[in-house]
């Protein structure tokens, strides 16, 4: 193993605002203080409850990734295990989600930033 990893960090236009979505789909607790970064317009973070980092970074002229399209590629996207996938899009689509595509078992969304991300019927 060469190291491990620290946090997963998403370029965006409004890192405050799409920390505190985070937070609100993911549970815990946003802009903790941690000696391992400095806070500030632009840097958020979210330490969520079951220990992982989420990091987000201001970029002046962000553009963000679109969903099919390798012309715009998503770069990363998130899995998340939800127990009840109807309940779980009402509370996204009334976080600032949009939703892009029905994919079957699983459905997915875009966070305010763009960022693509699914939900999973957990089980």
């Amino acid at each position: 193993m060469i190291g491990t990893l620290q946090c997963i960090v998403l370029d965006c236009p409004e890192p405050a605002g799409l920390a505190r979505f985070y937070a609100a789909l993911l549970g815990g607790e946003v802009d903790r203080p941690d000696r391992r970064w400095a806070l500030g317009e632009g840097w958020s973070t979210l330490h969520t409850e079951g220990g992982q980092v989420l990091c987000f970074q201001r970029v002046e002229d962000y553009r963000p990734p679109r969903w099919p399209d390798a012309a715009h590629p998503q770069q990363l996207h998130l899995d998340i295990d939800v127990p009840d996938l109807d309940a779980a899009e009402r509370e996204v689509l009334a976080l600032g989600a949009v939703r892009l595509s029905d994919a079957g078992g699983w459905r997915v969304y875009a966070d305010p930033a763009g960022h693509p991300f699914c939900l999973l019927p957990a089980g």
